[in-house]
């Protein structure tokens, strides 16, 4: 019985998706949005399950690289899979930004070491692999919603630095400054990305997969780390971008707000018009992160530029974004029962099969 399951163990972690820290990013960015509204007791647990998912994520990786690498290599020349590597940034952003709320600070500042790291690393590589590279698979046909987690971990970066600027005041300028350089290279990479996948809906078929949802996440993360340098108490670079910090900030929020009733709609075409399955998935997270991700950056916008109504829209979306997460992390507790017990069978070519 161990053997049985240890070999399906291994059959998971050879076929794991390459972005399943979104687990730990949707988890821990809703702790957040339940701090921000009271809700200690609550944030502490999904806090606390964010940061197991991490380690067991961080050990499940490792052990993919190790046994099965020429499958972790396939997945980095995939431009479809590839940039879900770029969740593992995310993930220690939002685990940064949740223990420092517990005063953890040097825990917070290991978690940014290894984000920056990671962020600065795959920032290079993947893009070369996926775009530049065109001996393993076409580029735009592959362009997809994940391709925006490269977004999503610049400014998970400049959210990172921003709030270590507040606690570490030796090292301030250095932070600020970091802050502003990874806003900046995600608000860019935001527009370049955003050309390449309209012309890849434009020439092939719209399938609104759940991965285009994290277009709303990287605008609505790319208003929190705006607002959370506005926030900090400011440097020379700080002081002279803040106007540009500002007006850029208050646009993302509006156009994330303009996204989000047209994915739903997008939501309801594909699954109640085209009649996909609902059945629990992975990219089910890039669902629950944006819808989390925007709730905070409302609360968080609202209060640094003074306007209640934005920080109540993102106080209520916050318990919609909390109810999808409990749907979907009971679907995943689930699923995990299934692949061990045997009755799912993953498989990374097609998905976990049913075994009848």
């Amino acid at each position: 019985m161990v053997e049985g399951m240890l070999g399906r163990t291994r059959a998971a972690v050879k076929g794991l998706s390459p972005g399943y820290f979104a687990l730990v990013m949707a988890t821990g960015i809703v702790s957040s949005g339940l701090r921000l509204d009271g809700a200690t007791w609550l944030a502490d647990i999904l806090l606390v399950i964010a940061g197991a998912a991490f380690v067991a994520l961080a050990v499940f990786n490792i052990w993919r690289l190790v046994e099965f690498t020429s499958r972790a290599s396939a997945d980095f020349f995939d431009p479809q899979r590839a940039f879900g590597y770029f969740t593992s940034v995310a993930a220690a952003g939002v685990l940064a930004s949740g223990v420092s709320a517990h005063g953890m600070i040097t825990l917070a500042l290991v978690l940014f070491i290894l984000g920056f790291t990671a962020w600065l690393l795959l920032g290079y590589a993947v893009p070369w692999a996926t775009m530049l590279d065109r001996s393993h698979h076409p580029t735009v046909r592959g362009a997809n919603g994940s391709w925006f987690l490269w977004v999503v971990s610049s400014q998970s970066v400049a959210t990172m630095a921003a709030i270590l600027e507040r606690h570490l005041h030796s090292a301030q300028h250095l932070f600020a400054m970091l802050a502003v350089v990874a806003w900046s290279v995600g608000v860019f990479l935001y527009g370049a990305e955003s050309m390449l996948i309209a012309l890849r809906e434009m020439l092939y078929d719209a399938d609104f997969a759940p991965s285009y949802w994290v277009c709303m996440g990287a605008a609505s993360i790319t208003v929190l780390a705006g607002a959370e340098i506005l926030a900090s108490p400011g440097s020379t670079v700080v002081t002279n971008v803040a106007p540009i910090l500002d007006a850029a900030t208050v646009m993302f929020w509006s156009f994330a707000s303009w996204l989000l009733p047209m994915l739903i709609l997008a939501f309801c075409w594909r699954h109640f018009v085209r009649r996909i399955s609902l059945a629990y998935d992975v990219s089910l997270w890039s669902m629950v992160f944006p819808l989390g991700m925007y709730a905070v950056a409302s609360v968080h916008l609202g209060q640094v530029e003074k306007l209640p109504w934005v920080e109540h829209i993102g106080r209520v979306e916050l318990w919609l974004s909390f109810a999808i997460w409990c749907a979907v992390f009971l679907g995943f507790v689930r699923h995990v029962c299934r692949v061990l017990s045997g009755h799912l069978v993953p498989d990374a070519g097609s998905g976990p099969r049913q075994v009848t």
